[in-house]
């Protein structure tokens, strides 16, 4: 055992870059899985916690008032029902700050779907106007217990008394509106009444909703929203976030696992008679075996503490999402077990790895076998002896020739070196698509950049007048949204009338082409996936009482409502329903307009008529992961640098009996330097090259498959210039010939003897 470690230690020293490399891929590797667990756990178990302690509803119902709501307690499945809350839709006020609330009036605390207090109390009957906000809601008007806020038009006044956790669907500006629970006094113009049910099987939930609207009547059902819808909007871009650092993490350990093979290997056939030697004086090939493999399982045993350890006691402390997301993981019940088995399972990747490297170094017999005097196949081709005979420089001509003469070990090390390389241009297709969707958010679904609510003191005419009149605005487009029930009555999706026929609305169509007829729409494939339609299909709905056949002629790429959207022109929607008007406007800004300048100019000229709220965009929530990408890209580019520095040891060892030679001939110290650079460079470059054509087909499938899964669509997936993918590979064949420069300059300067001591 002594003389293991002995020899452990002596090639450690003689081998202390590569150590280190090992165990910082390693750390950033586990780091890498440990932060996807992290967020893949912030994502769920928060919004799994609230719903369980509020006993939350699987669905709720917007109905009208004259719903019979209390038969829905009779139907199978349906474990409890709660009261049929009153709900008024209108707009608040507080610090300046406008939003769109859902007004229901709850006279106490329910059992299910229960608010669950962060901060005050819950109104009594004393305090008529009192009323407890959705957290979300009051993070975004900056409100908290003991503000008012202010009701727009009616001159009338709310108490916030308290703020509340729930796992409904939470307050999104200009899309879904926020919740506020008052005492029934305070709906004063109820447009509704909203119920929920909490069933015995969550799995029947869409058998379920088909039940209820068929005892309620289609009819007085006006929106319908379920506990999936309100769980996947809660994970958000958390998820995401997990998934993308989860497949990188997973893609590193690969390329880690395949480096640190190919580093044992180049080792083993450069340690060959040392084996040997260890074998001669009585090392068996199982304490060979042994000597490699303890000695790199302990390079990843460190790499993966020093992780665990910067993961606990740095990661809470990350700005933004994703120490958010460490903070809350480090107190959910699993986070023991993550914590043990991540680092265990990539510790035992790489073992594994390391032992299929390490068993080719047992089976070295005791006494060297002669190396042969002629390498098979390495003859000079017939192409390379007519670049040679072309005046070409010699040491390009050998260069390439030592590159690619062993083709199977060449495809190896290529193969090795491109994995890493292909996961930074994935890597850097992601920023690419982020980056376009702040750039040009036009060909991605987002032409206007504000959404404008009037309220009722201002008719169509005047409110278009209004924003037409603002400088900073191009394109003013009406629209009305309502919720239109599915066939089968399953679900509601949004039904969208934007623009008219003489002026469209742009959308970015990803098929199909744009609704320029009657009756005719796009979808987004959130909308086509929940329908199992395709484009050219005709699809029935119905918005009320009133039924609406719509063509799909083409699908849109929606951010919004998980592409549950189906968008027609308001004309059309104004055939079918002639009292129907505007109830918002989106806004196409000028080249150069500042959003928020405009927003508050248009603000200011309605003296509070308008409710302007910049377009949600999906990229927003996104920033965090530029960072977690450029970490990613790092971790990647030091797997690549341990695999290179493997090839270029590789490289100089099987030169050592060409080196004679090559000096018999006439050939400098700086122009056998020049081949080895070369050998080097030739390989990075087909590496580099090969990662790129494989990369960019993959990296667009891998986001356009993420982004249909999303409801968004394929179609968003955009690639990196060819300016930037040239410098890529151009910079990989660079720094491989920048990193061999060194030791072919040191070989080729040897001693005689020492080289003949090689070739021997």
């Amino acid at each position: 055992m002594r003389a293991m470690l002995r020899w452990a230690h002596s090639d450690l020293r003689a081998h202390r870059g590569e150590a280190l490399f090992i165990v910082l891929a390693t750390a950033g590797i586990v780091a890498s899985l440990l932060l996807a667990t992290a967020l893949f756990g912030y994502a769920t178990n928060p919004w799994q916690r609230v719903f369980t302690q509020s006993h939350g509803a699987h669905v709720w119902l917007h109905t009208a008032r004259s719903a019979e709501t209390g038969r829905l307690a009779g139907l199978d499945g349906v474990e409890a029902v709660t009261d049929a809350y009153l709900v008024e839709s209108t707009t608040v006020v507080a610090r300046g700050t406008r939003a769109t609330v859902e007004l229901r009036g709850t006279p106490s605390a329910p059992t299910v779907g229960r608010p669950l207090l962060t901060a005050g109390h819950w109104p009594t009957a004393g305090e008529p106007d009192g009323v407890v906000l959705e957290s979300r809601l009051a993070t975004a008007l900056l409100a908290e217990p003991g503000d008012t806020l202010a009701l727009p038009g009616t001159g009338r006044t709310l108490s916030v008394v308290g703020i509340a956790d729930s796992a409904e669907p939470r307050y999104v500006p200009g899309e879904q509106p926020g919740l506020v629970w008052a005492q029934p006094s305070a709906v004063r113009e109820p447009g509704g009444r909203v119920v929920g049910l909490r069933l015995t099987d969550p799995g029947d939930t869409d058998y379920a909703v088909q039940r209820a609207v068929t005892v309620l009547g289609a009819g007085v059902v006006g929106e319908v929203s379920t506990w999936q819808q309100a769980r996947a909007e809660a994970q958000g871009d958390n998820r995401l976030l997990g998934q993308v650092l989860g497949l990188f993490g997973l893609g590193a350990l690969v390329a880690a696992g395949l480096a640190v093979h190919g580093a044992i290997g180049t080792r083993i056939r450069g340690h060959l008679r040392d084996i040997s030697v260890l074998k001669a004086i009585g090392f068996t090939p199982a304490q060979v075996v042994r000597i490699f493999l303890l000695q790199h399982v302990a390079y990843a045993v460190l790499g993966a503490v020093a992780a665990v350890a910067l993961t606990a006691g740095l990661g809470a402390r990350i700005p933004g999402r994703l120490g958010d997301a460490v903070g809350v993981w480090q107190g959910l019940p699993g986070h023991t077990v993550a914590v043990f088995a991540v680092p265990v399972g990539a510790v035992l990747f790489i073992g594994a790895v390391t032992g299929l490297a390490a068993w080719r170094a047992g089976r070295v017999p005791p006494v060297p076998v002669p190396r042969p005097v002629a390498v098979p196949g390495g003859g000079l081709t017939a192409v390379a002896r007519r670049a040679l005979g072309l005046r070409l420089p010699p040491a390009l001509v050998l260069g390439w020739h030592r590159a690619f003469t062993r083709r199977p070990r060449t495809l190896a090390t290529v193969g090795r070196l491109a994995l890493p390389l292909l996961l930074i241009v994935v890597a850097m297709s992601a920023w690419t698509t982020i980056d376009r969707f702040h750039s040009r958010p036009e060909e991605l679904g987002l032409p206007a950049a504000l959404t404008v609510r009037p309220d009722s003191t201002l008719n169509d005419p005047g409110a278009r007048e209004l924003l037409a009149r603002e400088p900073g605005v191009a394109a003013v487009y009406p629209g009305v949204e309502v919720a239109a029930l599915v066939p089968g009555q399953t679900a509601t999706i949004a039904l969208r009338g934007l623009g008219t026929r003489a002026a469209p609305y742009p959308f970015a169509l990803a098929e199909g082409r744009r609704a320029d007829g009657p009756d005719e729409a796009v979808a987004g494939q959130g909308l086509l996936d929940l329908l199992d339609v395709r484009v050219g299909d005709w699809v029935r709905m119905t918005v009320g009482d009133q039924p609406q056949i719509l063509h799909i002629v083409g699908r849109s790429i929606e951010p919004e409502n998980a592409g549950r959207v189906i968008s027609t022109s308001l004309d059309t929607l104004h055939e079918n329903d002639p009292n129907l008007s505007p109830t918002f406007y989106q806004l196409r800004l000028g080249q150069g307009a500042d959003p928020r300048q405009v927003a508050t100019a248009l603000s200011a000229t309605a003296h509070g008529h308008l409710d302007v709220h910049p377009v949600t965009n999906p990229a927003d929530g996104l920033s965090s992961m530029r960072a977690v990408i450029a970490g990613l890209i790092c971790v990647l580019a030091l797997i690549g640098l341990i695999e290179l520095l493997s090839a270029i040891g590789g490289t100089i060892r099987e030169g050592e009996r060409d080196l004679l030679a090559l000096k018999a001939i006439g050939l400098s110290p700086r122009q056998i330097t020049a081949i080895t650079v070369t050998s080097t460079s030739c390989t990075a470059l087909a590496a580099a090259a090969a990662a790129t054509a494989l990369a960019l087909p993959l990296s667009t499938w891998l986001i356009n498959t993420q982004g249909r899964s999303s409801g968004v669509g394929a179609g968003i997936a955009r690639t990196p210039s060819p300016l930037l993918l040239l410098l890529f590979v151009a910079s990989a064949a660079l720094g491989a010939a920048a990193l061999s420069a060194l030791p072919a300059t040191r070989a080729s300067h040897r001693r005689l003897a020492d080289t003949l001591t090689a070739v021997a």
